[in-house]
């Protein structure tokens, strides 16, 4: 087995997505826990900083006490190098989240059971089922009460349209939670409150016959798991390795990530089953991990990560063959040769110089304004990864400068976030001082505002527009799509990547502009200018 072939069956990439306050970096915390990354959950291993979340870095987001950008963490685990994309779960901040699913190989999706399935967590399922992409699911917060598990079982199969296959099984709930059974393994978890540190305490129990498990849960509820199991064998068919990876079945975990139980399971049984690196969507081709010539994709861009260096970086997740430090490779977008000599490996802000990454990783570049969202590296072949787009926004505003002394400062900043996706930036042909922000969220103008004043030292305000639907446009007939441009110059934007945007005002009269111009093609992202087979049409 070569070199290449030994890092890929290593490499295990995978985010965790969760509608908001599931308790998704929560369990980030804990799996760095397990994985030995961290010593206490809020620590990064060595530091001497006092507990917060390792994955939210950013002072908004420790003020805020929730996820706005995708956080990357790696570590070693039972001889998987494991990278983890912690992304945000707020809908404001959905786009970060659509990147960063394009950027790994599966998915673990945290639900909790005592609110069931929530509609971020709709969302975030049908980007993974029209990527394919197997998820692992975690049933959170059991030492509440909550939703019966049978329940939860078939909301998850009915509202998110996927086979449901338990792994574990929980044993009470609430004050009277006692563990969870493993329904492959036959062996019961018993469960011990306690946030930082829990004792083991596993019984295999191959019949649950035994009356040894009566004694470690008490003969009511070691009647009803019993009966529950039962019930299972009859409505679940097994679980298999193979309707995971084909993303048409979830293996289900139950668990409290607070108190530390049944994540080293999942953590477990993830580095057991889910996938190696997967093959990539080109334009052009479909793209091999194991080929050797490498190629890879930008798909985060972030700026100030450490405040103290202003430094920016682009995330690059490794398609194909080996990353090496220090050698030259091809920037496809703008033809032109690139070479880094400080890539690095992420723990959140923290970072490390490596000297080579392989399929699956994801590599930090540090970036003096090089690179876009969606960019690729190769070894020279011109190759366009799919599956990275901007989306319609749904709130619009005009952006103004409010302090006419920091006008530097101000373009600087707003040119930086909006390449680093935080806000969408258009600006209206021939008016090169007019800037319209689209978002997805309100809260995307409140981190702008935060992120410009205390990163950039520039303030500035928003004003109320008339237009709240936007389309991208494209033509194969040149001068229909001018004429279409000249007669509806008030109404036309264009995003940083000179593309042209048809803005309206209601449903009504965008379908009448469009019956109108059947030689103009509307698009809800900006990738279906150049792909218009994308699940994500509008």
């Amino acid at each position: 087995m070569d070199e290449l072939e030994t890092q890929l069956r290593r490499r295990l990439t995978f985010a965790i997505i969760s509608h908001p306050d599931s308790g998704k970096t929560t369990i980030t915390e804990k799996l760095l826990l397990f994985g030995g990354a961290i010593n206490i959950a809020g620590a990064v291993k060595g530091s001497k900083q006092s507990r917060s979340s390792v994955s939210d870095f950013m002072a908004i987001e420790k003020e805020r006490g929730i996820s706005i950008s995708t956080s990357v963490m790696g570590f070693e685990y039972r001889g998987r190098k494991v990278n983890l994309l912690d992304t945000p779960g707020h809908a404001d901040f959905s786009e970060d989240t659509y990147r960063g699913l394009s950027a790994v190989d599966s998915a673990l999706l945290v639900i909790d059971s005592v609110k069931g399935v929530e509609e971020r967590t709709r969302r975030l399922c049908e980007v993974c089922r029209m990527r394919h992409t197997p998820i692992a699911t975690f049933m959170n917060k059991l030492d509440r009460e909550g939703k019966d598990p049978m329940e939860l079982m078939d909301e998850t199969e009915r509202e998110l349209r996927i086979g449901v296959r338990p792994v574990t099984w929980p044993i009470g709930q609430g004050r009277n939670f006692k563990g969870v059974y493993n329904l492959v393994e036959r062996k019961l978890h018993l469960f011990f409150p306690g946030e930082i540190q829990r004792p083991i305490d596993i019984v295999t129990i191959n019949d649950l016959a035994d009356p040894l498990l009566d004694e470690k849960v008490g003969p009511s509820l070691a009647h009803r798991l019993r009966e529950e199991v039962a019930l299972l064998s009859g409505v679940y068919p097994a679980f298999t390795v193979e309707e995971y990876l084909a993303g048409t079945a979830t293996p289900v975990f139950f668990g409290s990530a607070l108190n530390n139980f049944g994540v080293r399971e999942l953590l477990d049984t993830l580095t057991d089953i889910a996938p190696h690196p997967t093959p990539k969507k080109g334009e052009e081709r479909m793209v091999d991990p194991g080929e050797e010539r490498f190629s890879g994709f930008i798909f985060k861009i972030h700026a100030n990560m450490n405040p103290r260096h202003r430094d920016r970086v682009a995330f690059l997740r490794v398609c194909s063959g080996s990353f090496e430090r220090n050698k030259t490779y091809f920037h496809v977008r703008s033809g032109k040769p690139f070479r880094t000599g400080n890539p690095t490996a992420f723990m959140a802000q923290d970072s490390e110089i490596i000297s080579e990454a392989w399929p699956g990783d994801i590599v930090g570049i540090h970036d003096t304004g090089t690179f876009k969202i969606g960019d690729t590296i190769t070894e020279g072949e011109t190759l366009n990864f799919k599956g990275i787009p901007s989306f319609s926004p749904q709130i619009f505003r005009s952006i103004l400068n409010a302090d006419p002394l920091k006008e530097k400062q101000y373009h600087k900043g707003l040119n930086q976030l909006a390449e680093e996706g935080v806000v969408q930036i258009f600006s209206k042909p021939h008016h090169p001082n007019l800037r319209v922000l689209g978002v997805v969220g309100q809260l995307q103008l409140e981190v702008l505002q935060y992120r410009m004043e205390h990163e950039y030292t520039a303030k500035c305000v928003y004003k109320p527009i008339d237009f709240t639907i936007a389309h991208w446009i494209t033509s194969e007939d040149q001068k229909a799509l001018r004429d279409f441009l000249d007669d509806n110059s008030k109404r036309i934007l264009v995003d940083i990547r000179g593309t042209h945007i048809f803005m309206s005002d209601s449903d009504w009269f965008f379908e009448r502009v469009k019956g109108n111009n059947p030689k103009i093609r509307f698009y809800g992202t900006s990738e279906m200018v150049e792909d218009r087979d994308s699940a994500f049409m509008a």
